[in-house]
This record gives structure tokens, sequence and C-alpha cells, in this order.
């Protein structure tokens, strides 16, 4: 299956408990690198996020971005009466020992730590909610990858038909090349009157067509078109597989342009390259 290792996706939930967003990215990368972006509060998630990014995704970075916005309790204030009986009680023992003591100030009793209480929520059903909603962008953002993918593999395809039908013209005119060759080799004995001896003109063109033969190179180059072919069907990450299949072509395609015997194979031969080079381009982006 093709994935592109580029993709983005964005999920949102609103709560009783507040907001909260996670935005995921995925660029490309040689293995699989996840960076997770969550408030202190929330690193006990690293551990889940990371095992889920494993199971959706086999390559590729990833960074995840939490942004959350907890409702501050509807602007309730919680204080602690057990701390404010002691401080009223120690505040009227003091005054008790001095002269004309000033009012005591409820606004200097809630000063005193301890008096208000920090509100503590619950984050358990906040975590299973967090974590829900980042599977939901996982999801989301393997099928863009998946609908990126579909769209290289479509241009990738079109090269390997270029590239198919440049292997099938060499093949059709190689024969045609040989004789041109035999011709131009009688012409030149013509030019220069010398009698040919038929038995050593097929003996050298024997050798020509031994040291250029590209058969065995086309047939290797026809069998990794078939390889990418096959690959395409796999249902795991194929990108460096690929990515080795692209390196195979521009070897096959070197050795065809340096037993070239004519201008049109070693044109062939460019444009082999060329062809390779574009796919080879596509397929840094696939997982």
């Amino acid at each position: 299956m093709t994935k592109s290792m580029t993709a983005f996706s964005r999920r949102s939930i609103q709560c009783e408990w507040g907001t909260a967003v996670w935005e995921l990215r995925s660029v490309n990368h040689r293995y699989l690198d996840i960076c997770a972006r969550v408030p202190d509060s929330f690193r006990e998630l690293e551990t889940i996020l990371r095992e889920l990014c494993k199971k959706y995704v086999g390559r590729g970075k990833i960074d995840c971005l939490l942004r959350i916005d907890i409702s501050q309790n509807n602007g309730e204030i919680t204080t602690n009466g057990a701390v404010i009986e002691q401080c009223i009680l120690r505040c009227e023992e003091l005054a008790s020992q001095i002269k004309n003591p000033a009012k005591i100030s409820p606004l200097d009793i809630l000063k005193w730590p301890g008096v208000i209480e920090d509100v503590k929520k619950d984050h358990s059903t906040l975590n299973i909610a967090l974590v829900a909603l980042f599977e939901e962008a996982l999801i989301e953002l393997v099928e863009n990858r998946h609908r990126e993918g579909v769209q290289l593999q479509l241009l990738i395809e079109q090269r390997l038909k270029g590239v198919s039908d440049e292997l099938a013209e060499v093949r059709q005119k190689f024969p045609i090349f040989l004789a041109a060759r035999k011709q131009k080799m009688v012409h030149k004995f013509n030019e220069i009157s010398l009698e040919i001896d038929q038995g050593r003109l097929e003996q050298e063109l024997v050798i020509i067509a031994q040291k250029s033969d590209v058969e065995e190179e086309l047939d290797r180059l026809d069998a990794h078109l078939t390889e990418i072919h096959l690959t395409f069907k796999r249902q795991e990450p194929i990108g460096r597989r690929l990515d080795f299949l692209m390196q195979e072509l521009t070897r096959e395609a070197n050795t065809l342009g340096s037993k070239s015997i004519a201008t049109d194979i070693t044109q062939s031969s460019i444009e082999l390259k060329v062809l390779i080079e574009q796919m080879r381009e596509q397929i840094q982006n696939i997982e």
C-alpha cells in the first residue's frame, strides 16, 4: 500500500472541562521519529501516544502538538474551613494580648497559605478523551498520507510506462543498429579499396555484438519494473524497497549507456536516467 510521509491532520473537542486541539504533522524521515509536545501536566500520556503512532505509522517524522484550555471551575473559590478556623483563633489569641488591636480583615485571612484550595481536577476522564481525540487525528493523518500516496503512485506509474516504452524501442532498434554498423564497416572497406574477408568481417561483427549486447540489461530492467509493480501491492511500508529498486534501475541504465553503439541508444539511456531520477524524487516521500 502506497502512503506518503507528508500529511497534516487536526482534531478538536469542546466539553464541560474545556477545549482541546490536536495538530499532527508528518514529514519525510528515514525511520519513525515521534515528537510529542504536550503540557507538563499531561506528560504521562506520551508513552500511550507513541504506542498509538507505532500502531498506525511505519516511517516518517511525526510532530504531535496538544493545545488545551481547561475551564477554571466557573470562577468558584474553594476554601479550607479548618485552616480558616485555626487562623481566626490564633488572631484572636494575639488580639487579647495587644492593646487596641486592629480588626481582623477577611482579605488578610484569604491571603494566608492554605486557605484557598487549588481545584484539582480528575484527569483520568480527561486523559481518556484526549487519547481518543489523538487517535482520531492519527487516523485522519494516515488517511491523508494514503490519499497523497495514491497520487504519488500514479505519477511513478506514468514514469514506469515511459521506461517500459524506452526499453521496447531499444529492443526493436538494436538489430537495426547492428546491421547499420555492418554496412558502415563494409562502406569503409570499399572506400579504401580493401578486399573484404567475409569470415573476418563476421568475426568482427560477432565481437562488436557481444561487447554491445544489451539484452541482459534490458531483461534486468524489465524484471525491476515487474518488481516495482508487485511492491505497490504490498501491505507494508514500501519506500525503502522502492528506493533500492531505483538504485538498481540506475545501475542498469548506466551500463546500457556504456554499451551504446548508436546515438539513439545513448539518448534512450539518458531518458531512462531522467525518468528514474524523477521517480526517485517522488519515492523519497513514500513511507
